[in-house]
């Protein structure tokens, strides 16, 4: 479910379970952190891409809240969220179509983002009695400004392409038919500037992420005692009854 190629000096790394327009699972979430920590050997730059008309749908609930049942620390969501904040090689993103929940906020943490014309980003945490994650409570107001920022994550208000670019968190909107063709190309340029300088280059646009990683910790806590909430419980039960009545 996630397939990891290299071209060149990029490694493509591609979420691929179409039948659930790539709802994340616990496996999936682990190759992906190990993607990320242990790249293959002269990767100097990551891709990120779905599958037409899905980067990805968000968690699968039934497997996310199994998964979450003891608490979120050790999981393997926290993992790829910490792999995220400690990335030290550049990271390319392809999206087209949904990108909900952790789609979205994944991107925050990317250094390039292109997206179709139909690709959608949401995150409805507050629908299901939760809160933010992956360091989006600091890095998205940071790059869209508080009132963007608090539609996006607490009202949980959908983003078209063109408004994530007027945000400022996707870079270029793209044809689908295009898509990955020039984020590869992107990609593929910066892999081929010198190594070194690129990687304290972005270190420096970056800076200490030590309130990055903080924020993230706080977020997850919150996050873990948010889904023992009366709260969560109610709007996930709502949730999972919707989603077995329209099968």
């Amino acid at each position: 479910m996630i397939e990891i190629e290299t071209s060149g000096a990029v490694q493509r790394i591609r979420l691929n379970r179409p039948d659930k327009k790539n709802a994340l699972t616990g496996e999936m979430y682990a190759a992906l952190a190990e993607a990320l920590e242990q790249p293959a050997d002269g990767v100097r730059a990551h891709l990120l891409c779905g599958v037409p008309g899905a980067f990805t749908a968000g968690n699968d609930i039934g497997d996310f809240l199994a998964m979450a049942e003891g608490g979120m620390q050790g999981t393997p969501v926290v993992r790829f969220l910490h792999g995220l904040s400690r990335c030290e090689t550049p990271i390319v993103a392809a999206v087209d179509g949904l990108a909900i929940g952790i789609g979205t906020t994944l991107l925050f943490h990317c250094d390039m983002v292109f997206a179709s014309p139909r690709s959608l980003f949401r995150t409805p945490f507050l629908d299901l009695g939760l809160v933010p994650e992956a360091g989006a409570s600091l890095l998205a107001p940071r790059t869209m400004g508080h009132a963007r920022a608090f539609e996006l994550l607490c009202l949980g208000e959908p983003f078209d392409a063109a408004r994530a670019q007027a945000a400022g968190f996707v870079n270029h909107i793209v044809p689908e038919d295009e898509l990955e063709t020039r984020a590869l190309a992107a990609a593929s340029a910066i892999a081929a500037k010198p190594a070194e300088a690129m990687r304290m280059s972005r270190g420096l646009l970056w800076g200490d992420r030590t309130e990055l990683r903080s924020r993230m910790d706080e977020e997850i806590r919150l996050f873990s005692e948010r889904l023992a909430s009366g709260e969560a419980k109610a709007a996930f039960t709502a949730f999972m009854d919707r989603s077995r009545k329209s099968r």
